[in-house]
């Protein structure tokens, strides 16, 4: 698949090598790098909310521009880790830049450098792969705000380019998606041209419940809840049933996901299922189960689950 460049009679190139890499979008939480993945992607394969450190492990969606195929990482935030989940979810995050063939460092325009951008900044002395600067939600700010934090970042860092975009509106994106095109090596394509993510799909299903409980219980619910696809299974109509479990740490936090007389848990149900049938293309059965397992965050089975080391 790395052919020579042919030209037409005219002259103009009509064929050309392809390309393949990994490119690592880092940054501080809720810097908008889900929102990113799915923007270039052109589809859903990370989850979005309000919540920060919604992405735990390393999301990798696949997007394909002229002849390169970019596979992008979407790692989880980066901030100063409290608590074993939080050291797993940072340790995955730096393992995931240091193995990509370049780094996209995600800065939050309007909230600048400060705290987790700082300190993310000042520890991308140890990452060795090539970097750019791209600054997000730049339709919020002043350009003079933005020239100035620009300044400031390549002072702090040796990045190659800076790109000035929205994650949300899809602005700038082209001009970011032309560069890495021409930036990664020269190689054959590491999956089919059309596949979006290696996630499988049981795990993102599980992800997309994730999404929807933390939409609707963003302020209520602490986000060490989880959830793990159980059963899935193929029916004869075309159709298939999945079963899934919520889990919590507590009596109180289930009875929060239920909610009066099993409201809550339907409205996730539905717009969960809506969601995943729309994605399989195929109609869904999803029932919704919700336990509790104190200290799900001390078990390493779990982490095995969501794809983290865990951390000693």
């Amino acid at each position: 698949m790395t052919d020579d460049v042919e030209t037409d009679a005219a002259g103009d190139a009509v064929q050309g090598p392809t390309r393949s890499g990994f490119v690592a979008l880092i940054g501080a939480p809720n810097a908008g790098k889900s929102t990113l993945v799915n923007q270039l992607v052109g589809a859903k394969v990370s989850i979005v909310s309000h919540k920060v450190q919604t992405t735990r492990a390393i999301v990798r969606g696949i997007a394909i521009h002229d002849r390169a195929q970019i596979v992008f990482i979407d790692t989880p935030g980066i901030f100063s880790p409290k608590r074993r989940l939080d050291r797993a979810m940072v340790t995955t995050a730096w393992g995931g830049a240091k193995d990509a063939d370049l780094v996209a460092v995600l800065i939050d325009a309007e909230r600048g450098i400060r705290g987790d951008a700082e300190a993310l900044l000042e520890s991308l002395g140890d990452v060795r792969q090539r970097k750019i600067l791209v600054l997000n939600k730049v339709d919020r700010v002043k350009r003079e705000t933005l020239l100035a934090l620009t300044a400031r970042c390549h002072e702090m860092v040796e990045f190659e380019e800076t790109f000035m975009i929205s994650a949300l509106t899809g602005s700038g994106c082209p001009d970011l998606m032309d560069y890495l095109a021409k930036a990664l090596p020269e190689g054959p394509w590491y999956f089919p041209e059309d596949q979006i993510s290696d996630l499988p799909m049981r795990q993102l299903a599980a992800e997309i419940t994730r999404e929807k409980l933390y939409l609707r219980l963003h302020q209520e619910l602490p986000y060490a809840s989880h959830v793990e696809t159980e059963s899935w299974e193929e029916k004869p109509d075309g159709s298939v049933k999945i079963g899934q479990v919520i889990y919590v740490e507590r009596d109180s936090q289930k009875k929060i996901v239920l909610g009066s007389k099993g409201e809550t848990i339907k409205a996730i149900g539905q717009a969960s299922r809506k969601e995943i049938a729309g994605i399989l293309e195929q109609k869904v059965h999803l029932f919704l189960f919700v336990k509790v397992r104190g200290n799900w965050g001390d078990d390493p089975e779990r982490y095995r689950e969501i794809g983290l080391e865990f951390p000693h």
